[in-house]
């Protein structure tokens, strides 16, 4: 890949951050959007991303993000869509407009990052686009149907769009982060055990290997677990 600038929408202090941190330590150009930046300002500083706020569901917002890079570094040769939202509870229970939310951020936002990201990417010949799922892109489970059809969704999005962008020399694969990720000062560790959690910066260096995988031998989709996780 010739283009050098990185976009991650979406981002947070966990697997985004690692990826950031993964990216500029490859001298790339790194950007970050998120509904809110200002969380985001401690990880700037360590990387040299530059920040953008983006809600990934809107749409005026999305062709916003990508017009300031087409006017500042251009158009990015690598995208990773990592947004997410999920709503919980009995399916009788749900709540319509959390529902939808999960939708639009889950599927929707990733369908129209990949599409301003494609349309870029067709021009300059090249480009790599990243979505990352979960357990639930795969498994529905019980009291959680909006995240499963938000994560189905954005794997089937995935699967077509690296069907149609692969012979175009675009890039696309799907992650399906099957099991829990390990977070600062996580409660969780003790109970989950030695290596119980997904380390971020694993999962970040095989992100970085499958954009670096040759046209040859592309991937377009990759599942990771911890060892002890059942699947």
């Amino acid at each position: 890949m010739t283009n050098q600038t990185a976009l991650i929408v979406g981002a947070g202090s966990g697997l985004s951050a690692s990826l950031a941190r993964r990216a500029a330590g490859r001298g790339m150009d790194v950007h970050l959007a998120a509904r809110n930046i200002d969380k985001l300002a401690g990880l700037a500083d360590d990387t040299g991303a530059t920040l953008h706020a983006c809600d990934a569901s809107d749409p005026a917002q999305v062709a916003a993000l990508f017009a300031a890079l087409d006017a500042g570094p251009g158009a990015p040769g690598l995208v990773v869509y990592n947004a997410s939202y999920r709503t919980r509870g009995p399916f009788q229970d749900l709540d319509a407009e959390e529902v939808r939310k999960t939708l639009m951020v889950a599927c929707y936002g990733g369908f129209l990052v990949g599409q301003e990201a494609a349309k870029r990417m067709i021009e300059a010949g090249e480009g790599t686009i990243l979505f990352t799922g979960a357990s639930a892109s795969v498994k529905g489970y019980k009291q959680s149907a909006p995240f499963a059809m938000g994560k189905f969704g954005l794997r089937g999005l995935a699967q077509s769009m690296a069907r149609e962008l692969a012979p175009q020399n675009i890039h696309v694969a799907h992650f399906v982060i099957d099991g829990g990720i390990e977070q600062v000062d996580d409660p969780r560790k003790e109970a989950r055990g030695n290596d119980g959690l997904l380390d971020p910066d694993a999962i970040a260096d095989t992100y970085m290997h499958i954009l670096d995988q040759p046209r040859s031998a592309w991937t377009w989709e990759v599942e990771l677990r911890p060892w002890v996780e059942t699947f």
